[in-house]
């Protein structure tokens, strides 16, 4: 198990630990996940290109539990579809396809 792994297990265990936004972008980094600094303001943008949705988690310390939530939630889907289906059109994380 590496150790973005066991960081994003950390995170599911205990979404209420004084999680950083330096956390959030390691785990981003690590499983493939954009997560921008804000242009201005405070909110960090998490995409994936497989997934419709775009989080906004703010950069406060610590950060709220049902961000961390969230974003384990955000992993967990972009882990499934690309495990899945590679090659398949964005689709969103509650199994919802977008209208195309």
């Amino acid at each position: 198990m590496s150790k973005s792994d066991k960081r994003l297990e950390k995170m599911r265990r205990n979404p209420r630990g004084d999680w950083r936004i330096e956390d959030v972008q390691v785990v981003c980094r690590a499983f493939g996940l954009d997560c921008r600094p804000p242009a201005t303001g405070s909110h960090y943008t998490v995409s994936h290109a497989s997934q419709v949705e775009i989080w906004t988690i703010p950069a406060d310390r610590p950060i709220k539990a049902v961000y961390i939530r969230k974003l384990v939630t955000y992993i967990d889907a972009v882990r499934a579809t690309e495990a899945n289906a590679p090659n398949q059109p964005p689709v969103s994380y509650r199994g919802r396809t977008p209208d195309r």
